[in-house]
C-alpha cells in the first residue's frame, strides 16, 4: 500500500496551522523551510506539487501585536490580510532559493460553486504546473465569510469553510493522485489521543463509514479543522479516485517521511471515481436550498437511479432558481443527494405533490417533466 504513496505523480500537500507554528503561535521557520526543501526534492523527481497552506490569520495576529485570538469576523479578516503577505513571502523566498517559482492562489467558495469559475481555476492551475510552478493556495479569508446559505435549518453549508476541505476540493478537482494532510497528529485514532491514552492509530482506512466518521474530534485552539474536517476531506478525495494520508507535520523532514520506507500515519484508500460533473455537484457547490421527498421518491432515486418528479416532493426550503444546486432530503431531514433544480423554489412549492402533466396548470408552463433530472443528481 505504500507503493500507492510512492507512485503518486500529482500531489496536493496541506499544511495546517499547527504544523507551521510553534506552541507560542510564531511561525516555525526551520520546519517550514524543511518542508520547502522536501517539496523541491519531490519536484526534482518529476512530481507535480500543489500546496494548500494555513497560517495567515495567526501570523497577522502576531504581526499586529494581538494577545488573544480575534473573535470578531472583521478582525479575523484584517489579520488574514496582514498575515497572508508575510506567509507568502516565506514561501516565495524559500522556493526561490531552490530555483523554483511559487504562485499565490487565494480562493473563495464561489470559485468552486460556480462551474465556469471552477473550470477556469482548473485551467489556471494546470498551466502553472505545466510551467513548473508550485501553486501555494489558501482560502481568501479577507473576503470569504463562509456563512450558512439556503436551507440553514438543515445545517447545509457552503462548499468549504476550512483548508482541510479546500485541499480535498483542490485534489479532486485537479485529478491528483494523493492528498497529504500534515497535521499535529500522526493519523486517525480509535479515540482522541489527547484524552485517551489507550487510543490506537488506524493505519489503513478502506472507506469513510459512519463508524470512521464517529472518530472525528474538534480542532485545537489555533486551528479551525480537527479530525472531523479531515474525515470530511477524506470522503471527497477517496470518492474522486485518489488516496489521502494524514501524517505528523510538526518536525523537519515530515514531508519526505511520508514518501520514505518508514511512513507512519493513516492512509485512506480510493473507493470510487465519480465523474467530474457529479463530483463537483456533490462537494464543490454551494447549496441554495433544498427539497424534502417521500420514501417512495427516495427509493426510486437510490435504487433505480430515477429522476425526481414533483409528485415525490413533500416540502421545499430556502430560495433558489432553476439551475441552482439543491439538497434532496428524506422525511427525517437527512440529506442523501444533491441535484440541479429545473424549477425555482417558488415553482417547486406550487408543483410539489403534483403529477408531471399538472405542472403547466399549476405554474402556466412546463419546461421539464422532472423537478431534478437523473443526469443532474448525485447520491451522497
Amino acid at each position: 500500500m505504500k507503493d500507492l504513496i510512492k507512485q503518486a505523480k500529482r500531489i496536493v500537500i496541506k499544511f495546517g496551522t499547527n504544523a507551521l507554528t510553534t506552541e507560542s503561535g510564531d511561525l516555525a521557520l526551520s520546519r517550514l523551510y524543511s518542508f520547502i526543501e522536501d517539496i523541491a526534492a519531490l519536484h526534482a523527481q518529476g512530481k507535480e506539487i500543489l500546496v494548500v497552506t494555513s497560517g495567515a490569520v495567526g501570523l497577522g495576529k502576531k504581526r499586529l501585536g494581538l494577545t488573544s485570538a480575534p473573535d470578531v469576523l472583521a478582525l479575523k479578516q484584517a489579520c488574514a490580510a496582514v498575515g497572508q503577505i508575510s506567509l507568502m513571502k516565506f514561501y516565495e523566498d524559500g522556493f526561490k532559493q531552490l530555483g523554483l517559482v511559487a504562485a499565490q492562489v487565494l480562493l473563495t467558495e464561489d470559485d468552486f460553486s460556480h462551474r465556469s469559475r471552477y473550470l477556469s481555476l482548473r485551467d489556471t492551475l494546470n498551466r502553472l504546473l505545466e510551467l513548473g510552478c508550485i501553486p501555494v493556495i489558501n482560502q481568501n479569508d479577507t473576503v470569504s465569510t463562509n456563512e450558512l446559505r439556503g436551507y440553514k435549518e438543515k445545517g447545509i453549508k457552503v462548499c468549504f469553510g476550512d483548508n482541510d476541505k479546500l485541499s480535498a476540493l483542490v485534489a479532486s478537482g485537479m485529478d491528483a493522485d494523493l492528498l497529504c494532510v500534515m497535521s499535529d497528529v500522526d493519523g486517525l485514532y480509535s479515540g482522541d489521543p489527547r484524552k485517551d491514552k489507550n487510543a490506537k492509530r488506524i493505519d489503513v482506512v478502506k472507506g469513510v463509514t459512519p463508524e470512521i466518521e464517529s472518530l472525528g474530534f474538534c480542532a485545537s485552539s489555533r486551528g479551525r479543522g480537527g479530525m472531523k474536517t479531515k474525515l470530511e476531506a477524506a470522503k471527497v478525495v477517496t470518492r474522486s479516485g485518489a488516496a489521502m494520508v494524514i501524517a505528523y507535520g510538526k518536525r523537519p523532514g515530515a514531508v519526505s517521511a511520508v514518501f520514505g520506507p518508514d511512513f507512519a500515519g493513516t492512509l485512506f484508500l480510493p473507493v470510487e471515481d465519480l465523474p467530474g460533473k457529479k463530483l463537483w455537484l456533490a462537494y464543490a457547490t454551494n447549496v441554495a436550498g433544498g427539497v424534502t421527498v417521500n420514501a417512495g421518491a427516495k427509493k426510486a432515486l437510490c435504487q433505480k437511479g430515477s429522476s425526481l418528479l414533483p409528485a415525490g416532493i413533500v416540502a421545499v426550503g430556502g430560495e433558489f432558481e432553476a439551475g441552482d444546486a439543491i439538497s434532496i432530503l428524506d422525511e427525517h431531514g437527512v440529506e442523501f443527494a444533491r441535484g440541479l433544480a429545473n424549477y425555482s423554489d417558488k415553482e417547486c412549492r406550487k408543483i410539489a405533490g403534483c403529477r408531471s402533466e399538472e405542472i403547466a396548470k399549476k405554474i402556466g408552463y412546463k419546461n421539464y417533466d422532472e423537478a431534478v433530472h437523473r443526469d443532474n443528481i448525485v447520491l451522497l
